[in-house]
């Protein structure tokens, strides 16, 4: 996980973007930069990787209970209360995949970068996991080329297949029962590196039980396939309290989630009396190259400690018969519990689809495995459907089993049964419902539960950015459909703008639609006609209907500060096919200014000349992140913009009562360790990413006195006398400093 502890600043011009990081008091930083040309590939401009580990990452001897997967060398620290207490108590063994040395993250305790950070970020990692008693740790040198929120520039930089193989090969070697990634959606701020790395744990999931993926690992290495019991998301979306009962008090947006707690307040004999919290809090600093070592004190009043929480992707076992237990995670997957399965049994559902109509008739199907030695001849498979749906058949199975075997055992020792299911003709729209089913052998009896969603026979949704669609693509593809509802739709409009907002209408049914589409906006907001109309979608089919949108109201909060959390709602209606369904959605407002020209080229002295900026000054005192300072004087800032034939010249001024580390020339890098200004420069305005921009970090000072800029996150990356030619920067700052 690439933190940062600085305070950002953020404002958005146009094209321009600046950011403050908790700047230099009394600064003035201006800076000229010439425009530069079309961007290099990524893969000629990322740091070399550190040496490889063997492709054998696992030598076979190695069983885990639980392996997490992730990015970077830090990103299982939010997990490690959990992990200590399944140790401790379970003997539960845990493991870690890492998919980078972090060589391309910060480092806030020396200058190392490249494969010596990553060393480095290596050795920390061991050092904090050892407190939860993890000991394997499986680093697969995919190449940490830079923070970006792009799964796309992930993907093409690491590469799928080439990622998703040694990935399956370590599960296939350990055969852990559970597995813990990340959030694997394109959520605001979510790092492009976190969203692969959950996308390829859980498409492993699959892949590592199916002997038709990777089939060399099994005919040449000698692997088996592995069916996984449980697989996890860390992390949960919704709200809870605090406390010894956090893990009940959890509520989950979407209701239909199955959240796991486990409280970090429980002490451990075994360190002395310490609380997890108290545990977890010691190996998080030793994260230090990522500013860690700075975290302060975990909570030590039991009300105000929280739990570790976990999200469940899917299953392969009963589910636990205390969900709020230390252990729900673990329990019928590497715990077996009194009445429930034994281990090694298996039980799910499966649908053949997930998004149902109304009247719609689909199939479930339960898969049952318990140990050969267990007499099946009485076990009963029982489906629970929601109120008011239709088991078709039920009645007649019970009637005449010989015409239509209640069970059926395949040659592969699984037992199954196919029910047919009928969506009430007035279920909800929109909404997700929970099959469940029961299997009884002997005194033992297991519960399982799959989620579908009944959706209209027309659906209007807001079209979604490109890196949405594509994490869509990616559910559909590998089977995952209820991971969608991780993300808000949302577009951005320019203060005073008026923009074309696209709607999408897909038509789920087996006729051809017609049918209008409203938006309802907030105040502040307006449509030039707020409803519109589309003309016969074909079955299957997507059309597009595109209302002009203008914010009438240019005096409304803009960015993180407007709305809700940044996003003011509203809703789009769909009527077609006698159906009416509601969509939420959101607008991002977020600030515009218009750039003159400069009459004459402003001077780059570090001083704001009368006369040289004659555009709006720029607030750049927005806080993004951290606390938000007591005053102006705490931290404050603002920005002019101007241009001329030869280039952008950008004026900062900054307040700031706390000069940040100086630091020296050769180590001015990495900015957002300490006060810094950041400048990013799309110029053709159509950068998917910032692989395709201009982006630079300027230092207001150094130790040697000077002020020193280096480009980051970009296809150009170091110091800019070698990145950026014809740069120019300069800076004062009060003299003393007096903030």
């Amino acid at each position: 996980m690439e933190q940062t502890v600085a305070r950002r600043v953020l404002a958005c011009i146009i094209a321009i973007g600046l950011v403050l990081g908790s700047l230099s008091a009394g600064a003035v930083a201006q800076i000229d930069a010439t425009p530069i040309g079309e961007a290099t590939p990524i893969g000629e401009a990322t740091p070399e990787s550190a040496t490889p580990v063997a492709e054998d990452a696992a030598s076979g001897s190695v069983d885990l209970d639980v392996l997490f997967i992730g990015a970077h060398p830090d990103d299982e620290a939010f997990g490690l209360a959990a992990y200590g207490q399944w140790n401790e108590f379970n003997d539960a063994q845990v493991g870690v995949i890492t998919i980078t040395r972090g060589e391309g993250g910060g480092n806030a305790v020396g200058t190392e970068e490249g494969p010596a950070l990553g060393m480095l970020r290596e050795a920390e990692e061991r050092r904090a996991v050892g407190i939860s008693g993890i000991e394997h740790i499986y680093n697969l040198d995919k190449v940490d080329f830079y923070y970006t929120v792009s799964a796309p520039l992930t993907e093409e930089t690491w590469g799928y297949d080439e990622t998703l193989e040694p990935i399956v090969r370590v599960i296939r070697e350990t055969k852990p029962e559970v597995i813990v990634t990340m959030n694997p959606s394109p959520t605001p701020g979510n790092h492009g590196h976190h969203q692969m790395a959950a996308r390829y744990a859980v498409d492993a999931y699959y892949q590592a039980a199916n002997p038709e993926s990777f089939p060399d690992q099994l005919a040449t290495e000698g692997l088996d396939a592995w069916s996984a019991s449980r697989i996890f998301r860390s992390g949960a979306s919704g709200e809870g309290e605090p406390g010894p009962e956090c893990a009940t008090s959890y509520v989950p947006n979407e209701p239909t989630d199955t959240v796991y707690g486990v409280w970090q307040g429980t002490v451990s004999e075994a360190n002395g009396g310490r609380t997890w919290a108290d545990l977890a809090r010691e190996g998080q600093r030793m994260y230090a190259s990522q500013g860690w070592a700075v975290f302060p004190d975990a909570e030590t009043d039991p009300a105000l400690i929280d739990c570790n929480y976990f999200t469940l992707i899917d299953s392969r076992v009963a589910q636990p018969i205390d969900t709020a237990a230390t252990t729900a995670v673990l329990d019928n997957a590497m715990l077996e519990i009194q009445n429930s399965l034994p281990l090694g049994s298996q039980l799910y559902l499966t649908t053949d689809a997930f998004n149902l109509q109304p009247g719609q008739e689909f199939t479930v199907t339960s898969h049952v495995r318990v140990p050969a030695d267990l007499d099946t001849a009485n076990s009963a498979i029982q489906l629970v459907a929601p109120e008011g749906w239709e088991v078709i058949g039920a009645a007649e199975l019970d009637a005449d089993p010989e015409a239509t075997p209640v069970i059926t055992t395949t040659p592969e020792g699984e037992i199954t049964q196919e029910f047919r299911i009928v969506v009430p003709a007035d279920a909800e729209v929109n909404t997700r419902y929970r099959i469940g089913a029961s299997y009884g052998i002997g005194r033992n009896i297991g519960v399982t539960s799959e989620v579908v969603q009944v959706v209209p026979p027309v659906s209007g949704v807001l079209a979604p950015l490109p890196e949405i669609a594509q994490f869509r693509e990616w559910v559909e593809r590998v089977g995952v459909s209820q991971l969608d509802s991780l993300i808000a739709p949302v577009q951005s409009i320019a203060v005073g703008a008026t923009r074309e907002i696209p709607v999408s209408v897909t038509n789920a049914s087996a006729e051809p639609q017609s049918g209008t589409v409203t938006i309802e906006l907030p105040a502040g907001f307006e449509a030039a006609a707020p409803s519109m109309p589309f003309e016969a979608v074909a079955p299957g089919e997507t059309s597009e209907v595109v209302f002009a949108v203008t914010n009438a109201d240019p005096a409304l909060p803009t960015a993180n500060e407007g709305g809700e959390e940044g996003m003011y709602p509203f809703t789009i209606t769909t009527e077609a096919g006698g159906v009416s369904s509601t969509r939420e959605a959101g607008l991002n407002l977020v600030p515009s200014a218009t750039v003159p020209q400069a009459a004459t080229a402003p001077t780059i002295n570090g001083a704001i000349g009368s006369g040289e900026y004659t555009g709006e000054a720029l607030d750049l005192s927005r806080v993004w992140e951290g606390d938000d300072p007591d005053s102006a004087a705490d931290a404050s800032g603002e920005a002019y913009v101007t241009w001329t034939e030869d280039g952008i010249v950008v004026a900062v001024q900054v307040q700031d009562e706390m000069l940040g580390t100086v630091l020296t020339e050769a180590d001015a890098k990495r900015h957002w360790r300490t006060d810094s200004v950041e400048i990013a420069i799309d110029p053709l305005g159509t950068a998917a990413n910032t692989s395709a921009t201009f982006k630079v970090g300027v230092f207001p000072t150094t130790q040697e006195g000077n002020p020193a800029a280096y480009r980051d996150a970009d296809a150009f990356q170091g110091p800019v006398a070698e990145t950026a030619p014809g740069f120019e920067v300069a800076s004062t700052l009060t003299d003393p400093y007096t903030g």
